[in-house]
């Protein structure tokens, strides 16, 4: 398969859905895992409005904050109806921080039950890092 530097792909699975999701640095599998997620959701957004908003995980390792990243997301989606568009990162003090812009929900086709540590991985690879993530839905 011939896979571009980013990008995200469902893969089959059960009773949850798997993402894929590859890039060549762990900042961008992020970006590109909170994409891949919204667009599992269905997610359609108004994006007249936009709202600003900075999270801080704590650092600990990349699977763990990750899934505490997506889990994050998860959350404010369900209780503030928002998603986000430009998402920004850095490290401080052994915490991510995160700068979100984003617009209210429209529509929302399923929700995401969990971000789960099921099958979770994120391994290197020659063209930067894969990562795989199941959502209980």
């Amino acid at each position: 398969m011939n896979k571009k530097s980013t990008g995200f792909r469902e893969i089959a699975h059960t009773a949850d859905w798997e993402l894929e999701v590859w890039a060549p640095d762990y900042f961008t599998i992020l970006k590109q895992s909170a994409i891949g997620m919204y667009k599992l959701m269905g997610v359609s957004t108004d994006k007249k409005n936009n709202n600003e908003r900075s999270i801080n995980i704590p650092w600990s390792d990349q699977e763990n904050t990750l899934v505490t990243f997506l889990s994050e997301l998860v959350f404010i989606c369900e209780s503030e109806g928002l998603a986000f568009h430009k998402i920004e990162f850095s490290i401080s003090d052994n915490n991510l921080k995160v700068d979100l812009q984003g617009s209210p929900i429209i529509s929302m086709e399923k929700e995401i039950k969990a971000v789960t540590y099921h099958n979770l991985k994120i391994e290197t690879s020659q063209d930067g890092l894969n990562a795989h993530i199941v959502f209980d839905v």
